[in-house]
């Protein structure tokens, strides 16, 4: 072989040199920087405008502030409700229709709920007694430091604002099950969309936002009571569920439970929130929705409490907020009977007179359901209490009866007396403890495994406490009532009665938003085990509690 010559390239040699990078892969990597930096820049700008929008909305607010005052922007933010600083026509509406006191001709209820004359309908008549001033804590000192203005849209509202309303069977078309649905399998009829991570929806608002679907025929049914409803409440659980409770060929029995809430004010009071503990009730209808044989939906009112109210002192969403709890005697819905045909029509297709010679109206005779299935009522009621509040899959108990069964199985009994009802929405107080410790998996199986387990209203002890009738649960309530302080009280107690242990709210949240290392008192410190601290805060003050009671039990 001769030598390479001068200039000419030589075979290559084994040397660590990579070779040249080919063009097409070099283009590539020239491609793929591009779209990187391209990135890298959009972000920049998206970043840039987002700022610039920040303070754009910023520099409007406060002229918005300078040129209205906080009260007429209290009231421009109340109708703004898509925060943008400008009043839309639809959201100037509920202003119009106040000031000239009419409506349009058509509404969206109007527009989704269209009489069909062959279809058949019911009348459906609400009751109301309005709420009690005395059964408010507020009422003990005589409302002092409580406006007259403030509980005015309460005090006037004294009956149903629609006593009575016709409605096309077909309207309660959403209370049909999903295809499949099994006998006490809880669905939603319209989902919650809050969570204790979603936070809450405001507080200052008056008019609620236009239903939707399934939520049509909610709103027309709450709009007998009071004209302004919210389908959905401000704190979670929103919404409303439902499940069947009997099934036959062509019939089924639906229980529902719904969280919704009335706001009773208007510009230029500031909001007033009445909020139910619950509205419960049935319906019986055909599979097909074009008949329903009964109907009836109501505010639970077996407690001595049932509603709560909060109201606003302030123009702003973070003004002081006033808060009470009170008792309505009714809020109710009912069929006046089943579902008839609006037209009568005989076998060739013409139109009855729906009255006799006689002038009586013609009487209808519906055929006897015959039932394949059926769920009695408390367990109906169960499972939608658990899907609504997952911490009710642990038994509680009524007051008296838990340590009954304490007694018989010789157990320790978890307490939590409270202003409000725990497992309902007319209760604040108790919100925060049902929606994180009490329903998380570890504190779940504790109470499940090692205690028995009850709830009460502090009116109901006191209650319990002055009857003289059984020593017994007079001693029961007053060992409760001598460790509670405002607003709930948490306690691990021997099946006497004596408390063991106890941990008030205010105190528990106040350690669970505190750093391991401030925490001065060991019996509430914090365990590795688990990662939030509230529930880590509650296994611990369970524990503290097994550890002071066991040893008192009887072996």
């Amino acid at each position: 072989m001769g030598r390479a010559r001068p200039g000419e390239r030589g075979p290559p040699s084994p040397g660590p040199a990579a070779p040249p990078e080919p063009p097409r892969r070099r283009a590539r990597a020239l491609a793929l920087l591009g779209a990187l930096l391209a990135a890298v820049v959009a972000a920049a700008a998206a970043r840039a405008c987002a700022l610039l929008a920040e303070a754009q909305a910023a520099t409007r607010q406060e002229s918005a502030l300078k040129a209205l005052g906080t009260e007429g922007l209290f009231l421009f933010s109340s109708l703004d409700t898509d925060g943008d600083m400008y009043i839309s026509p639809e959201e100037f509406k509920p202003i119009a229709e106040k000031l000239t006191g009419s409506t349009p001709a058509a509404s969206y209820e109007e527009e989704q709920l269209i009489p069909d004359p062959t279809e058949e309908t019911l009348t459906i008549e609400a009751r109301f007694q309005p709420l009690l001033p005395e059964t408010m804590t507020k009422s003990k000192d005589g409302f002092l430091g409580v406006s007259r203005l403030a509980l005015s849209g309460l005090r006037s509202w004294t009956a149903a604002a629609v006593p009575s309303a016709v409605f096309a069977a077909r309207h309660f078309q959403p209370f049909l099950p999903p295809r499949g649905q099994e006998l006490g399998e809880p669905w939603w009829i319209v989902p919650s969309e809050l969570s204790v991570f979603t936070g809450y929806l405001s507080n200052n608002r008056f008019y609620p936002p236009p239903p939707k679907g399934k939520e049509v025929i909610i709103h027309r049914l709450l709009s007998m009571f009071h004209p302004r409803p919210f389908v959905k409440t401000r704190f979670a659980p929103q919404g409303a569920v439902a499940c069947l409770t009997a099934i036959s060929d062509s019939y089924y029995t639906v229980m529902f439970r719904i969280h919704a809430e009335f706001q009773l004010s208007e510009p230029p009071d500031f909001p007033f929130w009445f909020s139910p503990g619950q509205f419960t009730g049935h319906i019986i209808l055909s599979k097909d929705a074009t008949h329903v044989r009964d109907f009836r939906l109501f505010v639970p009112n077996h407690r001595s409490l049932n509603v709560d109210m909060e109201w606003l002192y302030g123009a702003s969403e973070g003004s002081s907020m006033e808060v009470d709890i009170g008792y309505v005697p009714q809020m109710e819905l009912e069929a006046m009977g089943p579902s008839v045909p609006s037209v009568i029509l005989d076998e060739d297709g013409n139109v009855i007179d729906s009255r006799q010679p006689s002038g009586e109206p013609l009487q209808f005779v519906f055929e006897e359901i015959r039932w394949q299935q059926e769920l009695s009522w408390e367990e109906a009621a169960r499972h939608l209490e658990v899907a609504m509040y997952p911490f009710k899959k642990v038994t509680y108990l009524p007051f008296t009866e838990a340590f009954d069964r304490a007694k018989a199985e010789n157990k320790l009994v978890h307490s939590i007396l409270l202003w409000g009802a725990l497992d309902d929405q007319s209760c604040g107080s108790g919100r925060t403890l049902r929606e994180t410790v009490l329903e998380s998996s570890p504190i779940l199986a504790l109470l499940n495994e090692s205690f028995i387990n009850t709830w009460s209203l502090v009116k109901e002890l006191e209650d319990l406490q002055s009857n003289q009738e059984n020593p017994s649960h007079r001693q029961l309530a007053g060992l409760h009532l001598e460790k509670y302080s405002f607003p709930v009280e948490m306690m691990i107690c021997l099946p006497n009665g004596t408390v063991v242990h106890h941990i008030n709210a205010n105190y528990f949240l106040d350690i669970t938003s505190m750093k391991p290392e401030d925490v001065e008192n060991n019996v509430f410190s914090f365990s590795s085990t688990f990662e939030d601290p509230s529930t880590a805060t509650y296994m611990q003050f369970l524990k503290e509690g097994l550890r002071r009671g066991l040893p008192h039990l009887h072996p």
